[in-house]
């Protein structure tokens, strides 16, 4: 039969006189991985501000519109959503998914250009409202001619042009809409065969922005 231990005992083997045992640790735990990054995220999705700095997928655009979408069906809209754009581009009819989604919303969107607006990030960038399209000064801007590639046999090939045909329209379309310019300086100033890069000042004298500021 095992003997209680006695008070004298717990002492001797912990060192003190046990009442440790009842004290209960008040400091916080630590937040999961992630959650520094995640937190400041939603406190600026309550204010109606999405950061997007990425390359242009479907997957990259779908949280984006869902995201004006939702604000446009709520009960309490807001009286603007802000989207901040840094992007290299990338797939350009999930980009027109978004554009599409911007033109639509009945809440104006308020976008920012921050870092570099390229090929695709620029078409999600003059999409805002006019009037609250905002480049921050060292902003790098990129405009060009989409690239496209494709394979097949000879009547897939020449069936590709059609969509070649109607793609070129939609992109001039789009600056034509956003700017103001006519085809002739489109083509001359922002689609030429060549890349155009593009600083703040130039970009607001060819009416891609409204303002120059500094973010906050």
């Amino acid at each position: 039969m095992s003997k209680k231990p006695s008070r004298m005992d717990i002492i001797g083997q912990n060192g003190n006189d046990g009442d440790h045992y009842d004290q209960v640790d008040t400091a916080p735990p630590p937040p999961p991985p992630g959650m520094d990054t995640v937190i400041p995220k939603l406190d600026l999705m309550k204010k109606n501000i999405n950061f997007f700095m990425g390359d242009v997928t479907m997957q990259s655009m779908e949280p984006i519109c869902e995201w004006i979408i939702s604000a446009n069906l709520s009960d309490t809209p807001p009286k603007e959503l802000t989207l901040v754009v840094c992007s290299r581009g990338g797939d350009l009819n999930a980009c027109f998914a978004l554009v599409d989604c911007m033109r639509g919303s009945k809440i104006p969107i308020r976008t920012i250009g921050l870092g570099m607006i390229a090929s695709c990030g620029l078409l999600m960038f003059i999409s805002g409202t006019k009037g609250r399209r905002v480049l921050t000064p060292n902003t790098a801007i990129l405009s060009h001619q989409y690239s496209w590639g494709s394979v097949g046999k000879e009547h897939e090939l020449f069936a590709r042009v059609k969509e070649m045909e109607l793609t070129t329209h939609r992109l001039l379309s789009h600056y034509k809409k956003c700017t103001g310019l006519n085809e002739k300086k489109i083509r001359e100033h922002l689609l030429p065969p060549h890349d155009v890069w593009l600083g703040a000042d130039q970009a607001l004298k060819l009416k891609l922005c409204d303002k120059i500021s500094d973010i906050t």
